[in-house]
C-alpha cells in the first residue's frame, strides 16, 4: 500500500530525514516510534503529500506521490483518513456536523444515509449521546474518539495517526489505542501511526519502525524490539537496563 524509498527532507540547512525507506503492506498496522522532534510527523506528512522531499520516491496504492498534480493528489487522498494530534475538530460545528462534513464532500449518499452513517460511527466510539454537542463541551478523550470516528467515516483504505494518544492520561490513552485496534480489525484498513507511546505501539502495531538520526534504524515486531541490542530501541523497550 505504501512504499517509501530513500527520501531526503530538509528545511533550509536543517536535514530532517535522509535516506528514509518504509514499506507498509496492505492490511498492516505500522507504528513509527522515535523521540520527540526526530521527524515522525514530517514523514507522515510527506506520505500524504503535504511536504515534498528533495529526492526519493513515495508510492501510495501504486501511485507516485512526489510530483503528483494537485487534482490527482486530492483524488488519491479520498482513500485516506487522518487522525490529527489534537483531533482538529471544527470548533464552530457540532459533533454531527463534523462527521457529516467529509461525507458531504466525498460520498454520494442521501440525507438518510448520511445520518445513519454518522450515528453508526458514533456508536462504534461509544459517543452517540454527544451527537449534538460542540467540541468545547467535550473532554480530550472524547475529542480523540470523535476525531477517530471522522477519520474512518468514509471507509478509507489507509488511516494515518499523528500521536493519537498525546495529551491523554494513561487509562484514556490505552482505551484509545484499543479502539484504534478494534476499528482497524473491523474495517480491514492499512494504517501508519507515529507516536512515542510504547503502550500504544504494543496494542496497535503489527510492525514497529524506529526513527532515529534522520532515518529508520531498526524494524520488527514488538517482541523482536524487546530483544533488540540497538541502544535507542533498548532505551524505549528496556529502560531499566538501557
Amino acid at each position: 500500500m505504501i512504499d517509501v524509498k530513500d527520501i531526503l527532507i530538509r528545511f533550509e540547512d536543517h536535514v530532517v530525514l535522509s535516506g528514509v525507506s518504509l514499506h507498509v503492506p496492505k492490511g498492516s498496522a505500522v507504528v513509527i516510534l522515535g523521540r520527540s522532534g526526530v521527524g515522525k510527523s514530517v514523514l507522515l506528512k510527506s506520505i500524504v503529500g503535504l511536504l515534498t522531499p528533495e529526492k526519493g520516491s513515495i508510492r501510495v496504492m501504486g501511485q507516485e506521490v512526489i510530483g503528483m498534480k494537485p487534482a490527482q493528489l486530492n483524488k488519491l487522498r479520498k482513500h485516506f483518513g487522518y487522525v490529527f494530534q489534537y483531533a482538529a475538530l471544527f470548533d464552530s460545528m457540532t459533533v454531527r456536523e463534523n462527521l457529516e462534513f467529509p461525507l458531504r464532500r466525498h460520498a454520494a449518499l442521501s440525507e438518510e444515509e448520511i445520518t445513519a452513517r454518522v450515528e453508526e460511527q458514533l456508536k462504534l466510539v461509544d459517543l452517540l449521546d454527544a451527537i449534538d454537542k460542540m467540541p468545547s463541551e467535550l473532554s480530550g478523550g472524547m475529542k480523540k474518539r470523535i476525531g477517530l470516528a471522522r477519520a474512518i467515516i468514509t471507509r478509507p483504505d489507509i488511516v494515518f495517526y499523528d500521536e493519537p494518544t498525546a495529551g491523554l492520561d494513561p487509562v484514556t490513552a490505552r482505551e484509545i489505542s484499543k479502539l484504534i485496534h478494534e476499528l482497524e480489525g473491523r474495517f480491514g484498513t492499512t494504517s501508519v501511526t507515529v507516536t512515542h507511546d510504547l503502550e500504544c505501539a504494543r496494542i496497535v502495531a503489527t510492525r514497529i519502525c524506529i526513527l532515529h538520526d534522520r532515518r529508520i534504524v531498526e524494524e520488527g515486531t514488538f517482541d523482536e524490539m524487546l530483544r533488540s541490542e540497538y541502544p535507542l530501541t533498548r532505551a524505549f523497550f528496556q529502560p531499566e537496563i538501557a
